[in-house]
């Protein structure tokens, strides 16, 4: 069990992340006492996109080269559309997003980022949500989809759209707390 105070938390990102479903996480996970480290493919800063234009910056704190899996407790997925189409292209971090997931440890997606999950092949018979447009594409890599605020399947954490932000942290919060699922299987 981890305490959320003690907690080191990634959330993985690259330009064209969805403004809220970044920048509200990563508020409320500081505020509940968390390290939070904006992960990215490159040095600087990142920046989102905002409904229907280009938004704020965030810093990076780390380049994905230079972390592992053993640094942190969970791992958080900001969608977008831009964001997790752009990130499951490239293969350094689509073989985090699988090694996170084989630790056993949370594993956080909201709206598009189950694209993320999806090329990363972990959602095969795992209950998920998604945004609805990426329903079909949830179905067809074998994930049971459901429609609701948030879907836990043994840390593997899922939400639909920017509304259910406060469901999505709140049980990030909650599967930290926990600790690793061990009776999770792994993926090949």
């Amino acid at each position: 069990m981890t305490d959320i105070r003690s907690a080191k938390i990634a959330i993985l990102a690259t330009d064209g992340f969805e403004q809220s479903e970044l920048m509200q996480p990563l508020k409320m996970l500081r505020e509940a006492g968390a390290e939070v480290h904006v992960v990215s493919l490159k040095e600087g800063s990142i920046k989102g996109w905002d409904e229907k234009d280009w938004g704020e910056s965030v810093p990076v704190d780390k380049v994905l080269s230079a972390v592992s899996v053993a640094d942190y407790d969970a791992l958080v997925l900001p969608g977008g559309q831009i964001n997790p189409d752009v990130l499951r292209a490239d293969e350094k971090a689509v073989a985090f997003i699988k090694e996170f997931y084989n630790s056993k440890k949370p594993l956080a997606a909201i709206c598009h980022a189950p694209w993320l999950l999806i090329e990363a092949d972990v959602v095969r018979g795992r209950d998920v949500t998604s945004y609805a447009s990426i329903k079909t594409d949830l179905k067809n890599a074998g994930a049971n989809w459901q429609d609701s605020a948030v879907v836990v399947d043994e840390a593997l954490i899922t939400s639909r759209n920017p509304g259910d932000i406060p469901a999505f942290v709140a049980k990030i919060i909650e599967e930290v707390e926990e600790g690793r699922h061990e009776d999770r299987r792994k993926v090949a």
